[in-house]
């Protein structure tokens, strides 16, 4: 990238504009409306984006987890144009090339077989066909996925998801057994090393599938390396084991790689750091898959899946599948991340810079209990007391509950640094392609915000 342009010049009456005009006429998700104050945003580039006041804000957030290349890549804006002007838009039915040539480079990428795509408009998308496609291939009913899970909000997806906004549209008949996966530092199965962890999880799995009757089940689908719900790194052997039950049984193993693929792990697919590489039978992505320059998803899928559908229509469609501007910036973002070694800049740095420097915050800060991740996903689980571990705030705090964690958040906000927070924990996502003084920048500000946490501690 290029140094950072200069900042517009401040226009608070411009801002104050835009943030009415939000305010009347935009409903925003996940929110009670009355209750929230959208910052304006002036513009982005990099690693960072401004405000109408003149205030810049370092984002370790990289949006919602999806500028994996950053704002305003050249390469990527360019090739937006470009096809804009060759050909803005075309039905789903035809063959495009940039519609082809996306979908070539992420079968290059993806693990094993999974060579054919089916494009969406974003992960929840991909996650709803990835579980019709599991239901039509084997003749089964039932969905198994984790508690600590989100896997988007559409219909499936929300009741796929193990976390609090699924309640409000779980409808209990949506073929959805949850199960507990592994978390040493929040065990469920009082296990005292990641070895234990993991034979009792798998355990408990097998037992669940058991119980529930494994002809009645037809995927199995697992955040490759949970986002949101805290970016648990499963323990070895774990993903090979639930590998080896789906295999058992025939049960169709779909790995979620919306939030963890496309380097953000340091890899181009979590799924290649574990056990030799796990390969599952459907692989579903989105966001980094063109920095969310364009809204775009996918489900990749096996050849023994393929072949289901090969005589046989497959019973799903969007208007927008493979839409050509989202594509075209997906092979942009794609041949700009292996030209300039973002994979590699993420794995580097996450290594070198983020994963020292974030143990050495976890040192000096009696907040921080434990410090997780790899590449540009990290999770700092903030307590209140680190022999007992008892979270910040409680589960899915709100109002006063949660005050520590905003007066945390307000904090890293005043050190021009822009949080990823969720319940009691504070995660590290910035770009993939962040500098190394970036990084270095933003361990600084977390620094001073955790004294705010500290605050809160006992």
């Amino acid at each position: 990238m290029t140094p950072l342009t200069p900042q517009p010049n401040p226009n608070p009456q411009v801002g104050a504009a835009v943030k009415a005009a939000d305010r009347a006429h935009v409903f925003h998700s996940w929110s009670a409306q009355e209750l929230i104050d959208p910052l304006a945003v002036a513009g982005a580039e990099g690693s960072y984006f401004w405000d109408y006041e003149g205030n810049r804000y370092l984002d370790f957030t990289s949006g919602l987890v999806f500028t994996n290349i950053g704002y305003q890549h050249p390469k990527v804006v360019a090739a937006i144009q470009k096809q804009a002007a060759e050909m803005t838009t075309f039905a789903p039915a035809f063959a495009v090339e940039a519609r082809s040539e996306a979908a070539r480079l992420i079968a290059e990428r993806t693990p094993g077989d999974l060579d054919k795509i089916f494009f969406t408009n974003g992960g929840a998308e991909a996650v709803e066909n990835a579980t019709r496609m599991a239901r039509v291939h084997t003749g089964r009913p039932k969905v198994l996925s984790a508690y600590r899970s989100y896997h988007g909000a559409t219909s499936a997806a929300i009741n796929l998801t193990g976390d609090p906004r699924r309640w409000a549209s779980d409808n209990g008949t949506a073929g959805v057994v949850h199960f507990w996966a592994p978390f040493l530092y929040r065990s469920p199965f009082y296990a005292e090393n990641e070895q234990q962890e993991c034979e009792r999880a798998l355990q408990h799995l097998e037992d669940t599938i058991a119980f529930e009757g494994p002809q009645t089940i037809a995927a199995i689908i697992l955040e490759t390396i949970p986002g949101t719900a805290g970016i648990m790194t499963p323990p070895p052997g774990y993903l090979s084991g639930v590998r080896e039950i789906c295999d058992r049984h025939g049960i169709v193993f779909i790995l979620d790689e919306v939030m963890a693929g496309f380097g953000r792990t340091g890899k181009w697919f979590a799924a290649d750091h574990f056990d030799g590489g796990i390969v599952p039978d459907l692989l579903t992505f989105a966001k980094g898959v063109n920095s969310g320059y364009v809204p775009l998803g996918g489900v990749a899928i096996s050849s023994a899946i393929a072949e289901t559908f090969a005589r046989r229509p497959y019973p799903g469609g969007l208007t927008y599948s493979g839409h050509p501007l989202a594509c075209a910036a997906a092979v942009a973002t794609i041949n700009a991340m292996a030209d300039e070694g973002i994979v590699e800049n993420a794995a580097r740095v996450g290594a070198e810079i983020i994963a020292p420097g974030l143990a050495e915050l976890a040192e000096r800060h009696p907040s921080v209990g434990e410090v997780r991740g790899l590449g540009m996903f990290w999770a700092l689980e903030l307590v209140k007391d680190k022999q007992t571990r008892e979270p910040l705030v409680p589960y899915n705090a709100a109002g006063e509950a949660n005050a520590p964690m905003a007066a945390f958040g307000a904090a890293a906000k005043k050190q021009g640094l822009w949080p990823f927070i969720n319940m009691n924990r504070t995660h590290v996502v910035p770009p993939c392609n962040i500098t190394d003084t970036e990084a270095k920048e933003g361990l600084a500000a977390l620094d001073a915000a955790l004294t705010e946490a500290d605050k809160h501690t006992v």
